[in-house]
């Protein structure tokens, strides 16, 4: 029996199936506390396995919460305001401004670039064949069925917005016009003795930069989910004056670092989560950060990325009318958000 069971980064018991959030659920103790920043990333189901760690029961029947069963998509306003007035006793809420009023300003920009004709004519082609290919499958199978089908071709696409490279390793040394964007800024913040995370979602695409970055002798650390120790990356790029630039794994390093020494994070390709791109620009912008902190997302101009932006912003309402962000794109996807991603 223990006195106190605490979680940070609660976030983790998110899949109340996984062996994590089980082992968690029978731990036997008189108070338990639950501390996260994004306590809902993709749909409500999270939000109960955190209730049922806290207070086994509280909210029911899981199956309420699961995405795809239709509530907890379709809560309407009334229900959402039930919801956040039996949860707000249970629930402090604070932002940064509040506890850290002493953390420099953050400053966040999207910049957009224009494919090369090349690449251009690549990402058009392979938008083409999956918006024939998708939209018959749906017509004949229903959306459900094709949720793999629609994966891939939405993984192949953002990765053609991103550089040829990740779609045919063969061009991996033709111009891409997001490499040439970040190059151009990463170039202007070193020569100006400031210090960078750059943040992807493809360790493929952070292998080219890499590559680009050997070239010009430019030093960097790097970490992914291979990484084994953690701690020694951060280490030199937290007090080396000569590391200028922190290349991570989006899934791997947006969580659980501290990279005050950076002014600047650049973030290569939108996920469908924002509060995922909030904790990643959050690495540096937090308690011990001195300096103001400008972020930016690169955003291939006419590709799904802009898609993406678009369906983030109009994803969030059910979690902001309870808790936090609801970025659940994947979970809830209609017909109608795919054609507008493969318009």
């Amino acid at each position: 029996m223990f006195d106190y069971i605490v979680l940070d980064e609660a976030q983790a018991i998110k899949n109340a199936s996984t062996g994590s959030a089980k082992a968690a659920r029978i731990l036997i103790g008189r108070y338990r506390l639950a501390l996260s920043g994004t306590p809902i990333e993709n749909h409500l189901g999270e939000l109960w396995s955190l209730f049922e760690f806290l207070n086994p029961g509280m909210l029911g029947s899981a199956s309420v919460f699961k995405p795809g069963k239709g509530a907890a998509e379709k809560l309407d306003a009334e229900t959402r305001g039930v919801l956040a007035r039996a949860l707000r006793p249970f629930i402090l809420r604070r932002t940064k401004t509040q506890v850290a009023r002493d953390l420099p300003e953050k400053m966040e920009q999207t910049l957009f670039c224009t494919l090369e004709p090349a690449q251009r004519a690549l990402y058009n082609e392979l938008r083409d064949h999956y918006r024939l290919a998708l939209l018959g499958r749906i017509r004949s199978d229903g959306l459900e069925k094709s949720k793999m089908h629609i994966l891939e071709a939405l993984l192949r696409l953002r990765q053609a917005a991103i550089h040829p490279g990740l779609i045919d390793p063969k061009r991996a040394n033709e111009p891409g016009a997001k490499m040439d964007l970040l190059l151009d800024q990463l170039r202007e913040v070193i020569a100006e003795g400031h210090k960078a995370l750059v943040f992807s979602q493809f360790t493929s695409m952070l292998a080219l930069l890499r590559r680009q970055l050997d070239v010009e002798n430019i030093r960097y650390e790097y970490l992914d989910g291979k990484t084994r120790n953690r701690a020694v990356p951060v280490e030199r790029f937290q007090t080396d004056p000569e590391v200028k630039l922190f290349l991570i794994s989006l899934k791997a390093g947006g969580l659980g670092l501290n990279l005050t020494a950076a002014e600047y994070v650049f973030l290569l390709d939108p996920w469908w989560n924002p509060a995922v791109e909030v904790q990643a620009i959050d690495r540096t912008h937090r308690i011990g950060q001195t300096r103001s902190v400008f972020a930016y997302r690169l955003i291939a101009k006419d590709t799904v990325e802009e898609k993406v932006l678009q369906l983030q912003a109009s994803k969030r309402e059910i979690a902001d009318a309870i808790i936090n962000q609801d970025g659940s794109v994947l979970q809830n996807l209609c017909a109608e958000d795919l054609e507008i991603l493969l318009g």
